[in-house]
């Protein structure tokens, strides 16, 4: 029998403007994965990163040592923030630096904030952000004497600019929110929560972590105040990657992040008496830039550019609106409910199905190669990542999901 489905994805990946980028991922022969479909939470390896990073190694650290510092070293920190500014973030040069991991970057850029806004003691967020994003603002609060003000949000939605317009008031000192919920993969309306936190005086910080290399984004048009995010997603920085920081230009001389190291001091090598912030994003920085890290980010940017973000989410919207068809027709008959938003101008890069026993079938997937992976309560993230993710790879990995559940009622 035809598999209508299967024949759809085979010319849906013959008409792929994108579909000559799988090419330049690391693909070995012996790999036992037949489906990934977790690029939401770890992005492929680039045949040009493993090539980077080993020239890096064997020329620039082995060769230069520390002169590579001088060389150029210092500068990447800010250099790579101004590309990733320009291919994925929708901002102006001077406003982006790379560094730290998203959780210290987030925990700079929340003090700076509320510090800003003295005599405003209330902060707002909402119950289904991501972890890190909650713990870091309990703790700034304790810190600081603030009242965290929670907006319960629909775990199979996320935040809305009414919600917010209800929640803020003149108290308010910071608003954070993820673009992209991490759960349900619901895409906020930025520039509209935005302007209603500025009525209100407040500052607003961004999480971008499943937002940037997948979704565009207009950090300078929307008016955005301070925004974080990880590059090891759908920016395939590698595990562990270093997080960029967004501090938008006209505040840079009015917050002041709360770690100072050398590296954001107006001179690092100077050494002397006395903490100087560096001028503009900068001063960000607190100690040694991870520059190793750093290293696969040179590569899967001129991926990026040249492939264009606009390009990345029009297949995005494609891959994911297949995978929903494949759970009405497949899964939903098996018990299985799409928990994500159908209207894709509301949806992120992922797609999460939900079903009680889920967390039990991901070694059964993982054993048969198929990599989703698993959230709380009971749901299975699909992440199709544009750049390396073909139509037929999310049939097969589907497919083997179909057979699972027919096998394990």
């Amino acid at each position: 029998m035809t598999d209508e489905l299967l024949d759809r994805a085979v010319a849906l990946d013959a008409a792929d403007p994108l579909g000559a980028y799988r090419a330049q991922f690391l693909r070995p022969d012996d790999f036992d994965v037949i489906s990934y479909l977790d690029g939401n939470s770890l992005g492929r390896p680039l045949e040009a990163t493993a090539r980077l990073v080993d020239e890096f190694v064997r020329d620039q650290w082995a060769g230069r040592l520390i002169r590579g510092w001088t060389d150029g070293w210092l500068d990447w920190p800010t250099m790579l923030g101004d590309r990733l500014a320009s291919v994925a973030l929708g901002a102006a040069a001077g406003q982006v630096v790379v560094a730290d991991s998203t959780t210290v970057l987030l925990y700079k850029l929340a003090r700076a904030a509320v510090d800003a806004r003295p005599g405003r003691h209330t902060v707002v967020l909402d119950t289904d952000n991501f972890p890190t994003d909650r713990y870091v603002l309990e703790g700034i609060a304790a810190e600081r004497g603030l009242t965290l003000r929670w907006i319960d949000t629909d775990p199979q939605a996320g935040i809305t600019a009414e919600q917010v317009e209800a929640a803020v008031d003149s108290d308010t000192a910071l608003v954070l929110f993820s673009h992209v919920a991490y759960r349900s993969g619901w895409l906020a309306d930025a520039a509209a929560i935005t302007a209603i936190a500025h009525a209100a005086g407040a500052l607003v910080l961004w999480d971008l972590s499943h937002s940037a290399g997948s979704v565009p984004l207009a950090l300078d048009d929307w008016g955005v105040d301070l925004a974080v995010g990880c590059t090891y997603k759908y920016l395939n920085g590698g595990p562990g990657a270093p997080a960029f920081a967004y501090l938008r230009r006209d505040l840079q001389s009015q917050l002041r992040q709360p770690i100072w190291g050398w590296m954001g001091h107006r001179a690092s090598f100077e050494m002397g008496p006395g903490y100087e912030p560096a001028p503009g994003a900068r001063a960000l920085l607190s100690g040694t830039p991870p520059i190793l890290a750093m290293v696969p980010l040179h590569a899967n940017l001129d991926m990026l550019a040249a492939a264009g973000i606009g390009a990345v989410r029009a297949k995005s919207e494609k891959l994911t609106e297949y995978a929903l068809e494949l759970a009405d027709r497949w899964l939903k008959p098996l018990g299985v409910e799409v928990v994500s938003p159908r209207d894709a101008a509301r949806r992120g890069g992922h797609v999460t199905l939900q079903r009680p026993g889920f967390e039990k079938l991901l070694e059964p997937l993982w054993n048969a190669g198929v990599i989703p992976d698993y959230r709380n309560p009971d749901g299975l993230r699909i992440g199709p990542a544009p750049l390396s993710t073909s139509f037929t790879e999310l049939h097969r990995g589907l497919t083997v999901l179909r057979t699972l559940l027919e096998k394990k009622p």
